[in-house]
């Protein structure tokens, strides 16, 4: 099989992993049992190796739609050719009925003929360990079993099934009306190691999943314009929740490039400090306070987990909490579309990065003002962050994006600085928390007179990427954000001007959609190129908002771009890290920043234009 666009896929899950289901009816990413884990099925990083579970119609001219049913993360694909159709639902049970372990660790494919008759072929081939484990397989009654020294999946279906190269293959007609059902299990310690099916359970658990999604949907305020996208970013956020202990992933893959046989290949299945503020945001926006606590929960396990004061908190942790991801790459593995390397882990979390202390505080101030009030043993930790802000906000780092190049003054990571001292200042007044506040106070306007005066530029006449240069940063579209400069600032309105220019031109805009910063001007340690990043349109969205508020015509033009990127989003509503220059998904997917901009862009903007009559 050729690759698949990135943008082909939906995405299911049980708040443990997911799955990527291709518009054509095949998986071709699982992790089991967490994100985290090694893959089982990876063809989309490399199609012969990486293992798959696919079911196609023989006939060749059939072709595939593919949809969530509706307000939920239970994943429709079609089949429809000259003899019939077919609807093929995907999910993984959640909910009251799948509470024992064994029901929540298990996939579930049914497919029904709605009319005609049509042939199908399925495989299931795993690959285990990222295609480094061989495996066992055994028909047996009710249907297969793979088998490995640390993992084995059961596959229950009542279709003969026969094993083909390591894979189980069957080929099989329906006619109308008739249904194959397809259950992978995770088999541990001998708990679900039956494979026997039953159709009345599996329709049990497909009615509690749908009433489950609908459910926590329920929970959601938002009722503006753009409902139905918002929501589907909120159900994408929510699959990628890892419940036991309520962090986020940045994104369910790894190794999806940037840019097509580079080597920008990160492995996103962690936890950023960076997201927290934009989570909390998010959720707390929307109504989903519950998400926003738990999160907050893991932030704090974090914070008192610090090991001392030389560079007191990681950029990015474990979905559990640990901190060593050593990065390793996967030589054997071709890489999707021949992007090589293919990395596991992330060799950035232990860099120094400034900013997430910002994020950090902006965090805890957000939710102890629109969730609950933060504890004095979480205030301990914060104070002691923003104390070590106070000492170390001039020291050169990697920056918020984390480039290869050699640490430099960056501006956002300043910018974010002075933000960790603000939210630290007025937390310790709303709360009359004990603070150093004399020299916080002192400490905050420093930062912010350095930043007018080192990270602007008199020549660009706009805020720049680091001391010294006079590059553009997408980044610094955060400024009027986190109420750093207000949104009509003359030096903002201008670097506005200035980033919406086309790169040719120095700025970062392009078809209304906006690099992070020119990779021609920036050494980030990295060859090739990349695309427009889609978080940081949805912040020049959010930018020109704000600026909207004293000048119509931003707002307008603000609208304007937001629903041309939205126009970028997948067949099912989802968004990958980036936008290539003929609107292909780039990077890791889905990808949470992404769809966390696009609900906070979202609320701003429909705040901004005001009330629809026919919601008043």
């Amino acid at each position: 099989m050729a690759y698949l666009p990135i943008e082909s896929y939906g995405m299911i899950g049980n708040l443990h992993t997911v799955a990527l289901v291709g518009i054509n009816g095949s998986i071709d990413w699982m992790c089991l049992p967490r994100f985290d884990s090694p893959s089982v099925f990876g063809r989309i990083l490399d199609d012969e190796k990486g293992g798959h579970f696919s079911i196609e119609a023989v006939d060749d001219d059939t072709t595939n739609k593919q949809f969530y049913w509706p307000d939920t993360n239970v994943l429709v694909t079609r089949f429809l050719s000259h003899s019939g159709a077919a609807e093929l639902i995907d999910f993984m049970p959640i909910g009251q009925a799948a509470v024992a372990i064994h029901q929540r660790r298990q996939l579930i494919r049914r497919l029904t003929a709605e009319r005609g008759t049509i042939t199908f072929r399925v495989q299931c081939k795993p690959s285990f360990n990222y295609a480094r484990d061989g495996h066992e397989i055994a028909v047996v009654s009710g249907g297969v079993r793979f088998t490995t020294p640390t993992l084995s999946l059961g596959l229950a279906t009542t279709v003969p099934m026969h094993a083909e190269d390591g894979s189980a293959v069957a080929e099989f007609t329906l006619h109308e009306g008739q249904s194959a059902i397809f259950v992978l299990r995770l088999i541990e310690d001998d708990l679900g190691s039956e494979l026997a099916l039953s159709e009345g359970t599996t329709e049990a658990l497909f009615r509690e999943t749908v009433a489950y999604w609908r459910g926590w949907l329920r929970q959601s305020k938002y009722r503006g314009r753009w409902r139905e996208v918002v929501h589907r970013s909120a159900l994408a956020l929510k699959l990628m929740t890892y419940e036991p202990t309520g962090a986020i992933v940045a994104a369910p893959t790894c190794s999806l490039p940037e840019g097509l046989g580079g080597e920008r290949n990160w492995d996103y299945r962690y936890t950023w400090i960076r997201d927290s503020a934009f989570s909390i945001y998010a959720l707390l926006r929307l109504g989903f306070t519950g998400e926003a606590a738990a999160f907050m929960r893991f932030l704090s396990s974090l914070c008192k987990d610090r090991d001392g004061d030389d560079h007191p908190l990681q950029i990015m942790y474990g979905i559990d909490g640990r901190k060593e991801l050593t990065e390793e790459t996967l030589d054997h593995l071709d890489g999707y579309k021949g992007s090589r390397p293919v990395r596991i882990g992330n060799g950035a979390y232990d860099q120094l990065q400034l900013d997430i202390y910002g994020e950090l505080l902006d965090a805890a101030y957000i939710f102890n003002k629109n969730g609950e009030p933060i504890s004095h043993d979480m205030w301990v930790p914060l104070r002691g962050f923003v104390d070590w802000v106070c000492d170390n906000w001039r020291l050169k780092d990697e920056g918020v994006w984390e480039v290869r190049g050699g640490q430099q003054e960056f501006v956002y990571s300043k910018l974010m600085c002075w933000v960790a001292v603000d939210r630290g200042l007025r937390l310790a007044d709303k709360r009359s928390f004990p603070a150093d506040r004399a020299r916080w106070l002192k400490v905050r306007d420093e930062i912010y007179e350095d930043i007018m005066t080192n990270g602007w530029s008199e020549e660009r006449q706009a805020f720049i990427q680091s001391y010294g240069s006079e590059s553009l940063d997408a980044a610094n579209l955060m400024m009027p954000l986190v109420f750093f400069v207000s949104p009509s600032d003359p030096r903002m309105l201008s670097t506005l001007k200035e980033t919406l220019k086309p790169p040719e031109e120095g700025g970062l805009v392009a078809n209304s959609l906006v690099y992070r910063y020119n990779v021609e001007e920036t050494s980030d340690g990295l060859a090739g190129e990349e695309g427009t990043f889609n978080i940081c349109t949805f912040w020049l969205v959010e930018a020109m908002t704000r600026a909207g508020h004293f000048d119509r015509k931003w707002l307008d033009e603000a609208r304007l771009i937001f629903e041309r990127m939205l126009g970028f989003a997948n067949h099912v509503g989802l968004y990958a890290e980036e936008t290539g220059s003929r609107g292909e998904a780039l990077g890791n997917f889905p990808q949470a920043f992404t769809h966390l901009s696009l609900i906070s862009a979202a609320f701003n903007l429909d705040r901004a234009l005001g009330a629809r009559p026919q919601d008043r």
